[in-house]
């Protein structure tokens, strides 16, 4: 298809052998970091990679970024190198440098900032054991092998996406870049070049379950995550691909934790299935989730030693979320701490409520927040993409949910706020419908109702 490059393993293999030259030559030596903030590109997939395999760690950031942003974050990484949006000036010159056969570290990326401040994740030089580990992890769950044609349809200077890409090549497959997600575009790549394998989040699928020239038949592998996904969505996503191919995994940018083929879905619907292998999960007394991470996994803040001992307890590490974990070892998730409202002293999970919203055949997808209130500390207000009625949904919500957790209003949106990686910003929400900081409203106290 026009406009889609096509990344094959041997010739991105010499590419990333001219950066990793490119980069010893401009004096990085293995743990240095090189920051480079592009669009996803073969190059900038070969300077990654090309370090990767010398030791050296890419540090990605949005191309996007307001230019006051990138330079805070460009001082915070201190690169040995910054490439800006130019990763292809490496790749200029004829010398080659030789490759380790697997990444020797990880890619530093900052959080995605849904709250607060964002955060470098940072694992540094990888053992040699840990290193052949943590690519054998990867190719291995996915089954990544040289007939695979990965399309990736998210940004690479997210985790997940470059991953990913990552991983096919290091398996030997192709690596598809249509450019920036175009619903009209994505479709025409999926059935004219028949990809294998992708990663994607909801909102993609939503985008493009609703069209009908989407040739899905040539996936063996689509794998979502990075958002809740709306039950009537997966549904009909799993209605629309091959039998086995939908699956879905919970995740950070810090770790991996979970992983949910189709049919451990289907038996347990809203799950996000069960702890990935070497992993195990559990939950404190707080409702906070807990894994327990293999070497290979794990990770510190970047020059932030409180936040790193913060988030660490032995070998086990939360990033906030909140959830269960079954007697049959399934993970189920209420949402992140910091987006947990209390009214009247009774917990409510906008995840929860999101849940009910989402399975009313007029609601697309939804989005709960908590607004300050005088009586009840906090209300529980929701936003929605859809036809429904608001009456009517407000009678849905009643017939399902208790006093505390039905909605106190309903605002039927054209679409709801998110980060570049699909997220919902809740803390958006009252800016985009017109109500008050919920920052301002006391966050208290309370035990689980």
């Amino acid at each position: 298809m026009s406009g889609t490059a096509v990344v094959r393993a041997a010739d991105s293999e010499r590419d990333q052998r001219r950066a990793a030259a490119a980069l010893r030559d401009a004096g990085l030596r293995p743990g240095d970091r090189v920051l480079v903030s592009a669009a996803s590109s073969p190059a900038l997939l070969a300077v990654v990679l090309g370090a990767l395999r010398t030791g050296v760690v890419p540090v990605l950031l949005d191309p996007a970024l307001p230019a006051a942003e990138r330079a805070a974050l460009a001082e915070d990484a201190d690169p040995g190198l910054d490439l800006h949006d130019d990763p292809a000036s490496l790749l200029a010159g004829r010398d080659e440098a030789a490759l380790a056969d697997v990444p020797l570290a990880r890619p530093m990326h900052y959080t995605s900032g849904t709250t607060g401040r964002r955060k470098g994740v940072w694992s540094g030089l990888l053992a040699e054991d840990d290193a052949r580990a943590l690519a054998a992890e990867e190719i291995d769950l996915w089954g990544f092998g040289p007939a695979d044609r990965h399309l990736v349809l998210s940004q690479l200077h997210h985790s997940a996406p470059l991953r990913f890409a990552v991983h096919t090549l290091l398996a030997g497959g192709e690596v598809l870049l249509p450019g920036p997600f175009d619903a009209a575009r994505a479709a025409a790549a999926i059935s004219t070049l028949h990809p294998t394998t992708t990663f994607c989040v909801p909102t993609h699928l939503q985008r493009l379950v609703a069209r009908a020239d989407v040739d899905w038949s040539s996936f063996r592998r689509l794998v979502h995550a990075g958002a809740p996904c709306p039950e009537p969505l997966k549904r009909a996503v799993l209605a629309a691909l091959p039998p086995g191919s939908v699956w879905e995994f919970y995740g950070s940018t810090e770790a991996q934790f979970t992983v949910c083929p189709p049919g451990e879905w289907l038996a347990h619907p809203g799950s996000v299935g069960r702890a990935r292998p070497g992993r195990r999960l559990e939950t404190d007394d707080r409702g906070q989730l807990w894994c327990a991470l293999p070497p290979w996994a794990r990770f510190e803040y970047w020059r932030a030693p409180e936040k790193t001992a913060a988030a660490w307890r032995e070998d086990r590490v939360t990033v906030g979320d909140l959830g269960r974990v079954d007697d049959d070892g399934v993970v189920w998730l209420d949402g992140r701490r910091e987006d947990l409202v209390i009214s009247g002293g009774v917990n409510v999970y906008p995840a929860e409520v999101e849940a009910v919203l989402d399975a009313h055949p007029g609601v697309a997808e939804s989005a709960v927040v908590g607004m300050p209130d005088a009586e009840w500390g906090q209300r529980v207000v929701a936003a929605y993409v859809g036809t429904a009625d608001p009456a009517e949904l407000a009678g849905w919500a009643r017939e399902r949910l208790a006093p505390a957790k039905r909605p106190k209003s309903l605002h039927p949106v054209q679409e709801l706020p998110r980060t570049s990686t699909g997220k919902v910003r809740r803390l958006d929400l009252p800016a985009v419908l017109g109500l008050a900081d919920p920052r301002r409203a006391g966050s208290g106290g309370g035990g689980h109702a």
